[in-house]
């Protein structure tokens, strides 16, 4: 099959004057020589389009494909996730992960709070804030107590989310939140602050297909800022941040040659139900709202111990070395370009005509290892 490739390539925001900040979602040469050669892999016929110009201008040429592999992200508005894909839609041409409702849905984390609030799903209490004045009289009646945690409302890599993103009082939160509006010009997400455990689950597949990996849980060491997961935890993990799997017995540890090369797994420990109740809720929240294909749900528990959704990311980071989903998935038997042919088998099913006729009629293959 003719699959395209969109992305958004960090060099070229680069060049065009943008910071590192920025820049900071945009992937790196090599994710997009990883995942196009993991797609080539795996039979298919790879053209690489760039990003949602480059797809425009290709369009309007007259190029096609079977189906668009998109990790773009976009620039600007509440919809750059979605602009591939509603462009893709408009043109009756496939694509992986998730459709536009979805994308733009889970950018804006108060939209999405929301829906799942709506649905009965755990998440911390919060509220959307457009403006510092009034900030008392905003939050009043939400059940909000102190300490808070706030951080731009549509956002992700950990942008904004700094060593000060925990106010302990009504001061540091207004403090906070001026210094969040002025430098990100969106509103900002108020929510409780949870003080247990945090971990990601990555999820492969679309609906009933749809299957929960071990969780990876955050343990933040004793040179990283504390308490939260800030962007410069994540960036600068090494001596910072040891990631571990939760599991069950029997499952097993495999660091591949790309993702040992650079972050070494911990060491499996066993904790069956934290690791079962992570992957429910995860699992629920991915059916929920609709996501496909492959992604991640992030979560953290409060100081009882329950576990709440904070995030959702149906378009999750594939690089090869040091993205959450790749690391999941290796440590649980699976290589990177097994990965990437389990996100396309999912995404084939959606192809029209004997290929994907074919796909659907197929048991499931994302079954556990």
């Amino acid at each position: 099959m003719k699959i395209g490739f969109c992305y958004d390539l960090k060099r070229d925001y680069l060049a065009l004057g943008f910071s590192e900040e920025d820049a900071l979602e945009f992937d790196s040469p090599v994710t997009i020589d990883g995942l196009a050669g993991a797609i080539a892999a795996c039979g298919h016929e790879v053209d690489r389009i760039g990003n949602v110009r480059g797809l425009v201008e290709r369009l309007a040429a007259g190029d096609r494909w079977d189906l668009v592999f998109t990790i773009a992200e976009g620039v600007s508005g509440y919809g750059r996730e979605a602009q591939v894909a509603a462009l893709l839609d408009a043109y009756g041409i496939p694509y992986t992960f998730s459709d536009p409702l979805v994308c733009a849905l889970t950018l804006h984390k108060g939209m999405t709070k929301h829906v799942l609030r709506d649905r009965g799903i755990p998440t911390p209490p919060f509220a959307v804030i457009e403006r510092a004045e009034g900030l008392d009289a905003q939050l009043a009646g939400l059940g909000l107590e102190y300490p808070v945690f706030a951080k731009p409302v549509a956002e992700g890599t950990s942008k904004g989310i700094g060593p000060d993103a925990r106010a302990d009082d009504p001061q540091a939160l207004r403090g906070l939140v001026e210094r969040l509006l002025q430098r990100f010009r969106q509103p900002v997400l108020v929510e409780g602050y949870l003080s247990g455990r945090e971990c990601t689950v990555g999820i492969l597949g679309t609906g009933e297909r749809a299957r929960a990996l071990l969780p990876m849980e955050v343990l933040l060491q004793p040179g990283a800022d504390q308490g939260i997961y800030t962007w410069g935890n994540k960036e600068n993990w090494q001596g910072r941040v040891q990631y571990r799997l939760v599991g069950t017995a029997g499952a097993r540890v495999i660091p591949t040659p790309e993702v040992g090369q650079h972050m070494p797994p911990a060491p499996l420990f066993e904790d069956d139900a934290f690791a079962r109740e992570a992957m429910d809720l995860a699992l629920r929240t991915w059916r929920t709202l609709g996501c496909r294909d492959g992604g991640r749900v992030d979560l953290r528990a409060d100081g009882a111990g329950r576990l709440h959704v904070l995030e959702v990311n149906p378009l999750p980071g594939l690089n090869p070395h040091h993205s959450d989903l790749p690391i999941l998935a290796a440590n649980q038997g699976t290589p990177f370009r097994d990965l990437v042919a389990q996100i396309l088998e999912s995404a084939l099913r959606r192809v029209p005509g004997p290929r994907g006729e074919a796909l659907a009629a197929r048991p499931p293959a994302l079954a556990a290892r």
